[in-house]
This record gives C-alpha cells, sequence and structure tokens, in this order.
C-alpha cells in the first residue's frame, strides 16, 4: 500500500485529502482552559476521550492537570492503557463475561474503575477479579435524568452501592451521575442540572447514612460543566466535547474555540454555482446537520453523497478552481473522527504531528 502521509513540515496546502485536520495551538488552548476551570473550583477533570479516541491526546489533558481519563468500552480502555494512560474509567455498563475478564486484566497496568447498574454484573466483575488476582473499582451509575442506564436513588442505588462494598475483588468508589447533554439557556440548565445534583446527592446521603462512605461522585459533560464545577458534592467532571468543539456545541456556546476541520478538495466545477468535494458520507458524519463551510466565504454544502459533497456558490465563492481546498466543520466531531484513521495536527497551517485515531472503531 502506497503511504500518502504527509511528512512534518508539510504545509496544510500540499495534504491528500480529505484530511482530519486540528490547530494544536487552538486544541491545547482548550484544554488548559477547562482545567483551569476545574482547578478553580476545586473539581477533578477526567476528560471523556470518546470524542479524542486517542493516548495521544489523554496525555496532553493529563500533562495539564486532569486525573485520569474516562471512555466508554474496554476496547477504548485497552488503547488508553497501552499507550500509558494508568488512571481509566469506564463510564458504561460493561456486560458478558468476555469483555469483563478483558477488564480484569487491564487492572494489572492500570486503575480501571467501571460503572455499574446491576448486582449481576457486579457479581460477575468480582469473579473475574478473584481469578485475576486483582481489585476492580466500581462507581455505582445513579439515573439522576436522562434514563438511559443508571439504578434510582435511594434504595435501590443505596442496596447496589451494598452489595458491590461486599464482594470480594471489586472496590466500591463511588456513584456515577451524568446528567446528559443540556441545551437550554443558561437559567433553565442551571435548574435541569441543579435538579439532576440533588437527586445525586440524594444518593450519596443515603448511602453515607448507612455508614459506606462515597469517595468519587463523577459527573458534568461539556454542556454543563460551569453548573457541575460549582456543585459541592461534584468530585470529577467527564467533559470531553470541549478539546476540539463542533457546529453542534458552538451553536450553544463559545466558551471553547474550533480546533477541528476536515480539509476537502474540489474535483470538479460542472456550473459556475455549483462545485463537487472529494468528501461524503464515508469521510464525514451528516447524522447532527450537514458540515458547515469555514472557508472559503460564500459556499454552502447543499447534500453529501457517499463519495462527493457537493457546494452551492454564491458570486463571491464562484471563483472556486477544481484542485482548490475547502475547509468543513463537522456537526459531530465525535462521529466523524471515528471513521478517520489519523489526525494531521498542525501549527499555524504547518504539520507537526500525524496521529493515529488508535481507539477507532473500538466499540467492543
Amino acid at each position: 500500500m502506497v503511504n500518502v502521509l504527509p511528512e512534518p513540515g508539510t504545509p496544510i496546502q500540499d495534504f491528500e485529502t480529505p484530511a482530519l485536520v486540528v490547530d494544536l495551538d487552538v486544541a491545547e488552548a482548550n484544554i488548559r482552559k477547562m482545567q483551569a476551570f476545574a482547578n478553580q473550583h476545586g473539581t477533578g477533570l477526567r476528560p471523556h476521550s470518546k470524542t479524542h479516541k486517542s493516548p495521544y491526546w489523554a496525555h496532553k489533558q493529563l500533562d495539564a492537570g486532569a486525573i485520569g481519563i474516562t471512555c466508554s468500552k474496554v476496547g477504548e480502555a485497552e488503547v488508553l492503557v497501552d499507550g500509558g494512560v494508568t488512571e481509566v474509567l469506564i463510564a458504561n455498563e460493561i456486560v458478558g463475561k468476555k469483555k469483563i475478564a478483558r477488564l480484569a486484566r487491564l487492572e494489572e497496568r492500570a486503575n480501571v474503575v467501571v460503572a455499574v447498574d446491576s448486582a449481576e454484573v457486579a457479581r460477575d466483575l468480582s469473579v473475574a477479579a478473584e481469578a485475576q488476582g486483582v481489585t476492580i473499582g466500581v462507581l455505582v451509575d445513579v439515573n439522576v435524568r436522562i434514563s438511559r442506564c443508571g439504578v434510582e436513588p435511594g434504595e435501590p442505588s443505596t442496596t447496589l452501592a451494598k452489595i458491590v462494598d461486599r464482594l470480594p475483588g471489586v472496590r466500591f468508589d463511588g456513584l456515577m451521575g451524568y446528567e446528559g447533554h443540556v441545551t437550554a439557556e443558561t437559567a433553565e440548565k442551571r435548574r435541569i442540572v441543579s435538579e439532576a445534583m440533588a437527586k445525586f446527592k440524594f444518593a450519596k446521603d443515603e448511602i453515607e447514612s448507612d455508614g459506606l462512605p462515597v469517595r468519587i461522585m463523577s459527573a458534568g459533560g461539556t454542556s454543563t460543566y460551569v453548573d457541575s464545577a460549582k456543585t459541592d458534592h461534584v468530585t470529577e467532571m467527564q467533559c470531553g466535547s470541549y478539546i476540539f468543539m463542533d457546529g453542534s456545541y458552538l451553536d450553544e456556546m463559545s466558551d471553547f474555540d474550533q480546533a477541528l476541520t476536515v480539509l476537502s478538495m474540489t474535483i470538479s466545477r460542472p456550473t459556475a454555482t455549483r462545485a463537487v468535494l472529494d468528501i461524503g458520507r464515508k469521510s464525514m458524519n451528516s447524522e447532527s446537520g450537514l458540515p458547515r463551510v469555514v472557508s472559503p466565504a460564500g459556499a454552502q454544502l447543499e447534500r453529501l453523497n457517499e463519495e462527493h459533497g457537493i457546494l452551492a456558490l454564491a458570486e463571491e465563492a464562484q471563483s472556486l478552481a477544481i484542485e482548490d481546498l475547502v475547509h468543513l466543520l463537522p456537526m459531530s466531531a465525535a462521529m466523524t473522527i471515528n471513521i478517520h484513521d489519523h489526525y494531521f495536527c498542525v501549527r499555524n497551517g504547518i504539520l507537526e504531528e500525524v496521529v493515529p485515531i488508535a481507539a477507532r472503531g473500538r466499540f467492543w
């Protein structure tokens, strides 16, 4: 197979396209800004890696002060641990003896904590941990708002916490209560998060009233980080999308800047008002809406086929020629990243490093 990856020092205009491009200065500034906010409010930051899916970015977050990294799947945790990350939270239920055995093996090289919302899975974790001779940390997953996974706060969460605490090979570390993506205006968002975190605190208080200490209270995402960090009983946040931002998040908030674009090339100019790009649904997710044209001005993406992107050109963009580059902003960064193999990391338009998206496709 021919290697089409550019060498460091290559200017962006010489990249093969489509290419997933990250402005390192912007991404690193976003990392520092979120970490500074968490530090200011005395809250740990355990960034979610389901967006970037890469130990490269995880280490940048850890170097900035993150207390660990969050992921969703055992396969993602394996990539992180193989990449030298030693503090990992799997913020999802891991079910099935084979997956749980893989998780237990990871404990020999890292502290991997996992969310649980059933006694059955907690017992399976205990058996696997005992067989491997390790201890697996557990957070009881509490349903505080979005009615996805999670036990209800109160008696159900207290009962499960006590079961976990009594099992050999597992360690009750605390609770997870993700309030979900909240898109409301500031006052309404504050009310929604406050209600969710009140349920979270109720779960904690009920467990502690039975004499079981709750060390970790893990919550918070990019859309709710301000209110989550200001909640006294939240000990850590799992924000992830802030690192790159995308069209959906930039429509909601201006706290962090756009760091990621997809670079495409014009391959056809059939009419004065239409251009065709070398990008389609196989290289750009459009589930959350069509990507936006960052440059040139005056161009708008009308549709994506499998391999083609169709641009409508206003008068100012009608000078676009074959081989000209077009920068696109995905509406969902995470879904677009997961269909690419590499990041092309640039400073001032010059390639600094090609970074593998090492956990791409690790949904098992």
